[in-house]
């Protein structure tokens, strides 16, 4: 105990010894960067080069595909959802009936865990998605409407 209070205060003491360091302040930081490089640097002045590589202009087009678009709170219909053994097989099974039943109507397949899903259709309210699960109750009586947000590129096809 005595060895921690003689540390503490000798450490206390080697402090009040050493010459405070002297602050900058904001105002002479802001000088000192207004100062050419020249004059604070006397060996080198400081230089920058630019270098543009062919490729660039590419990777920046090729960056700007990749942005993501705004989502919507959107609709689709499920007509196929299990997670089964053979839930693969049903999924790409009901995938081909609705698109020989239903040309032209957006199918999508996709696993989502656990289940293996089959949607379609790309509606804006939940509206055009029961007419749509009406449509397709005949070969799919098992449909629902189901809410998925979806980028505004769903919509162009």
């Amino acid at each position: 105990m005595i060895r921690k209070c003689l540390l503490a205060v000798s450490l206390v003491a080697a402090a009040a010894c050493v010459r405070p360091a002297a602050a900058q302040s904001l105002g002479a930081f802001k000088e000192r960067l207004a100062r050419p490089a020249a004059a604070r640097n006397s060996q080198t002045p400081a230089t920058v080069t630019v270098a543009e590589y062919d490729d660039a202009a590419q990777a920046v087009a090729e960056a700007l595909r990749g942005v993501r678009h705004p989502m919507l709170k959107a609709y689709r219909v499920c007509i196929y959802a299990d997670n089964g053994q053979n839930a693969r097989a049903g999924a790409a099974a009901a995938k081909q009936l609705f698109e020989e039943t239903f040309p032209g109507t957006p199918v999508y397949m996709f696993y989502e865990n656990p289940y293996f899903r089959v949607t379609v259709g790309n509606c804006l309210t939940i509206e055009e998605a029961i007419i749509l699960k009406g449509q397709v109750s005949g070969t799919f009586p098992k449909a629902f409407p189901k809410s998925e947000p979806l980028s505004l590129g769903d919509f162009r096809r």
